[in-house]
């Protein structure tokens, strides 16, 4: 795991980096593939620190040229197609070669 991490949560264990980025306000943003007991998901870390959020980027409800998807929940950070792709592929190849069942339970209320 690399050692600038915060916060990781503590049933994950970071695999490696998938995309790292410089917003405009100068916040560096990195996403990194996480094994967690069950199977794989992305996890977000804004200058090092873990931030929750979805699993995976979720699609924008209206994207725009320089947005598609979005992570995280305070602040969002918004992702291009092709960022937001390559977490998905990354994510999807991990558990497909593990044989794990990915589950998106992230925003459903539970009964």
């Amino acid at each position: 795991m690399p050692l600038n991490l915060i916060d990781v949560p503590k049933d994950a264990e970071v695999i490696s980096q998938i995309i790292e980025k410089t917003l405009k306000n100068g916040m560096l943003i990195e996403v990194y593939l996480m094994k967690y007991p069950r199977q794989y998901e992305s996890g977000l870390f804004i200058e090092g620190h873990f931030k929750p959020g979805p699993p995976i980027p979720r699609p924008l409800e209206n994207p725009t040229e320089d947005a598609a998807y979005w992570m995280g929940v305070r602040p969002k950070v918004g992702l291009s197609q092709e960022e937001g792709d390559e977490i998905l592929g990354a994510v999807n190849v991990q558990n497909k070669l593990h044989h794990c069942f990915f589950s998106d339970k992230w925003g459903v209320l539970e009964d």
